[in-house]
């Protein structure tokens, strides 16, 4: 008789477990050395930048952590890291101005005029931890102060940059509630007096290990000068090519039914398993 109580504890565990599990629902941390990005908040003596990549929500999701990687300066110090901040977008024409005549070559498929939501570590929305991946590191070409309105858009970039790839871990204090949609993300790290911080490439097309889903927009960019709209990163400004950027996303995912299934089962296992005790007692 004692092992009925502990069989449907432990099912019973193995059901919350499953329906707490946070997953990684979206994966392309997989930094390359093709560009960094600059993206940062506003700060002193500095305009804002954003960039910004897609993905994908299948089903309402609450988005719990991320990561993203990047370059800081050499032997940079991530304590001395003023703030971290995350934006999520719509894809245009979504909270978008469409009566205005964009100052860029297109605005298909690229994220919408303002925000959705954000966070950032200063007003406690997120906290960050950082890894070093590469304490030196050269990303190919570089996208910082080219960003400009057409016609004077392709730049080619601004060449290489080098300095310490980072992985930067995030953890939503308050998530985000997304239902099924196409975003945009956009992390931010705010560095004082010149120092810039480089978000880094990352596979294109999409291929294993990575999440694959379709379609899979480029990057996108833009500073306070361009702002509303955005340019391409590969297409508009270094031109002749597109990119992804290298981050992950981690939240409570509903799992189609299979939780459901599994309850289902268990009690299934608890009713055979309290019929064989009952006959055995009987037995006796």
């Amino acid at each position: 008789m004692k092992k009925l109580p502990l069989l449907v504890f432990l099912a019973a565990s193995f059901i919350a477990a499953r329906i707490d599990a946070q997953t990684v629902f979206y994966n392309n941390d997989f930094p390359n050395n093709l560009v960094g990005t600059a993206s940062r908040p506003e700060s002193t003596n500095k305009i804002e930048i954003e960039s910004a990549d897609d993905f994908m929500v299948n089903s309402s999701t609450q988005v719990t952590g991320a990561t993203f990687s990047g370059l800081l300066p050499s032997n940079f110090d991530p304590a001395s890291i003023g703030q971290v901040r995350v934006e999520i977008y719509h894809v245009f024409p979504t909270d978008s101005d469409t009566t205005r005549t964009p100052n860029v070559n297109t605005r298909a498929n690229s994220p919408s005029d303002v925000a959705l939501l954000d966070r950032d570590s200063t007003s406690g929305g997120l906290t960050f931890s950082t890894n070093v991946l590469n304490a030196d590191f050269t990303a190919a070409n570089s996208v910082l102060n080219g960003i400009n309105p057409k016609p004077n858009q392709l730049t080619n970039g601004e060449g290489p940059i080098t300095g310490e790839e980072v992985r930067f871990t995030i953890n939503f204090t308050n998530p985000f509630d997304l239902p099924p949609d196409h975003y945009f993300f956009v992390p931010q790290v705010e560095l004082a007096g010149t120092d810039n911080f480089f978000w880094l490439s990352a596979t294109r097309p999409l291929a294993a290990p990575s999440t694959i889903f379709a379609p899979d927009l480029q990057s996108w960019t833009r500073s306070a000068r361009l702002d509303p709209d955005w340019s391409r990163i590969g297409t508009d400004i270094i031109g002749g090519t597109t990119f992804n950027a290298a981050f992950s996303l981690t939240g409570n995912v509903p799992d189609s039914g299979s939780t459901a299934m599994l309850l289902g089962s268990a009690l299934v296992a608890m009713i055979c398993l309290k019929r064989r005790v009952s006959a055995q007692r009987e037995s006796i």
